[in-house]
């Protein structure tokens, strides 16, 4: 077990952990039909920090804002990435609980270094070597030139979980971020294994503006709910996710995460 990650007593100080992530994105449009038209690049004006919602992300928010401010028992405190998409979730959903987000740049997202913007095709046709290092090692371990792999993530969350921990004993915490960064946090509080977090990552997928809720039971922190939409199901809102635009031009297998997310 890491030090000080992984299922440690002190997560367990906060009453419950919320993790949702941001609604969909203009990235998550742009990502879905360049792979549907077979395109090596995503067709997006702004960098991936700077990338807000799209129309109907911005549906989900709202949604879910009304969702909360409805139900109970409210946030006593909310974080969030700096990454415009998660912000601009973070915001909309605060709005209606009289709250404002703390943004936090340990939530980002996972940098992809020179992938940015590039689909699988774009990736195996502009940096073939790197595809085949990645199928090599495996996208637990891998890091692109200039960006992040999936355990660099989990070194952010492990801290920020520590941060949490010491400031937010007792209270219900929100934030709002991005998959890899939701999925490091299942690695450091469940104890979860490099198979067994990719075999999550590929069966279960991760919707725009789901919940992933953690609650205090005993010494630990346990996994109540994951991904959870229902409250989009009963809504007229579309509950998005990676392929929901299309995906007639399939990703290999090993290159179906590298995309804005």
């Amino acid at each position: 077990m890491a030090i000080g990650g992984s299922g440690a007593p002190w997560a367990a100080h906060m009453e419950e952990l919320v993790l949702v992530r941001h609604g969909e994105s203009l990235g998550n449009v742009a990502d879905a039909q360049a792979r549907d038209r077979g395109q090596g690049r995503l067709q997006l004006d702004t960098r991936d920090p700077d990338t807000p919602l799209s129309e109907r992300g911005e549906r989900q928010a709202h949604e879910l804002a009304r969702h909360v401010a409805t139900s109970g028992p409210h946030p006593d405190v909310v974080l969030s990435s700096p990454y415009a998409r998660a912000a601009m979730t973070a915001r909309i959903v605060c709005s209606a609980l009289d709250l404002e987000p703390l943004l936090d740049e340990r939530l980002r997202e996972r940098d992809l270094g020179i992938f940015d913007g590039l689909t699988g095709l774009g990736i195996r046709k502009h940096h073939p070597e790197e595809a085949e290092r990645r199928a090599r090692l495996g996208k637990f371990y891998y890091r692109p030139p200039g960006g992040e792999s999936w355990t660099d993530v989990a070194l952010r969350v492990r801290d920020v979980l520590r941060d949490l921990a010491q400031l937010y004993a007792g209270r219900r915490v929100w934030v709002f971020t991005h998959q890899a960064v939701i999925m490091s946090f299942r690695l450091a509080l469940e104890r979860l294994d490099e198979a067994t977090l990719l075999d999550v990552d590929r069966t279960q997928p991760l919707a725009n503006c789901s919940l992933t809720r953690y609650r205090k039971d005993g010494d630990l922190l346990q996994l109540a709910t994951f991904a959870d939409t229902g409250y989009l199901e009963t809504s007229d809102v579309e509950t998005t996710h990676e392929g929901t635009v299309g995906a007639e031009v399939p990703e290999e297998p090993e290159l179906q995460d590298e995309r804005t997310s």
